[in-house]
């Protein structure tokens, strides 16, 4: 099981205890469950807050809803244990991330993302970098613009709704987690009431200084409701600039690619036993565009993609054969969670608006 499978599983749990009698017939029974990787000093992988969200209109404590969902979820395959903490919190145990299955589902999911956000217009126009109430407005613009597109990807957004260019063909969605769920969220109204700080006047022209990405970026890291914070360090090319680690981390898995090329060998997916916080980040993925898109906290994803994009950089070196040694099944299979780790960075600019760029 996934973490992405785990959502859809705590949902169908809700209903049948609904519908077995274990919990009230009025009880709310949720489109959609947001579960996240537990926070530090916690018990499990992962936990959700749904018995919270059941236990009003199930007429009983948070706790007692918990403890019948416990028992339901910890029968199911995939899913080493369960526990319920605090006043209701369930958490979860997962079996460590298979490879093969990790790399399988961000190829799918980059599809969808690609076929959303085509024609969504990721450039920064004249007309939203301009001065005066332009440059007041810009932040709002590309926050919200960031939020739709989320949402879409977790099949909330009409294509509508998002910043247009060029006219684009509906989606094409696979069965995938983000394209399997249910709408949640109506269009536009979805972001229309969300309060975002703007640009700081003293901050003038940050796309003119710091590059349309950069600013981006920037305007994208931190809540909406904070001032965003410009320097520097958006215009330095090396570990000190997040976004540069990103885009730089995806033109790496692309040069890996070349490289391997150039050796005679191809990605093949297998089992990859020395890469667990790459796999991990990678499995971690779908539910952080269902928070960021549930919490409308595009923020979350930049913190996301930092994570992986520090992960993949480590794991580089382990990649392509050292001095006299032949490409092997190894090889191959680490070729191709790093090129994993590469279309889920691509994937995640994309919907901040940024570009991924092949080389740099």
């Amino acid at each position: 099981m996934t973490p992405a499978d785990l959502s859809r599983c705590v949902v169908r749990a809700v209903r049948c205890a609904v519908a077995d009698g274990e919990l009230a017939a009025g009880a709310a029974t949720p489109e959609r469950v947001v579960v996240e990787r537990t926070r530090p000093g916690g018990v499990g992988d992962y936990a959700t807050p749904v018995a919270f969200q059941v236990a009003k209109a199930a007429g009983c404590p948070p706790r007692d809803v918990a403890g019948v969902l416990a028992r339901r979820l910890g029968a199911e395959p995939g899913i080493e244990r369960v526990e319920v903490t605090g006043a209701g919190f369930l958490n979860f145990v997962l079996p460590a991330p298979s490879a093969p299955a990790v790399i399988a589902d961000a190829v799918m999911r980059d599809l969808v993302i690609r076929d959303v956000c085509r024609g969504a217009g990721r450039a920064l126009t004249a007309d939203e970098s301009r001065s005066g109430p332009g440059e007041r407005q810009l932040r709002e613009r590309v926050v919200r613009q960031s939020i739709l597109r989320l949402l879409h990807v977790q099949g909330g957004v009409s294509e509508c709704a998002l910043p247009a260019a060029t006219p684009a063909a509906p989606a094409a969605v696979p069965h995938t987690a983000a394209a399997a769920a249910p709408p949640t969220a109506p269009p536009a109204a979805a972001v229309a009431d969300l309060p975002v700080a703007p640009v700081a006047r003293r901050d003038g022209d940050v796309v003119a200084r710091y590059g349309a990405d950069a600013a981006r970026w920037a305007m994208l890291a931190v809540s909406a409701r904070e001032t965003p914070s410009f320097s520097d360090v958006l215009l330095v090319q090396g570990e000190a600039s997040e976004v540069f680690r990103v885009r730089y981390a995806h033109a790496r898995s692309r040069a890996l690619l070349r490289n391997a090329a150039q050796l005679g060998f191809r990605p093949e997916p297998g089992d990859v036993d020395d890469a667990p916080a790459l796999l991990r980040l990678l499995a971690d993925h779908p539910l952080v565009l269902e928070a960021a898109a549930h919490h409308r906290a595009p923020e979350r994803l930049t913190r996301h993609l930092v994570e992986l994009a520090d992960a993949l950089l480590d794991f580089q070196y382990r990649v392509l054969p050292q001095g006299d040694e032949k490409p092997s099944a190894a090889h191959r299979a680490r070729l191709a969670l790093a090129e994993a780790a590469g279309t889920v960075l691509a994937g995640g600019l994309t919907l901040l608006g940024m570009d991924a760029p092949e080389r740099l």
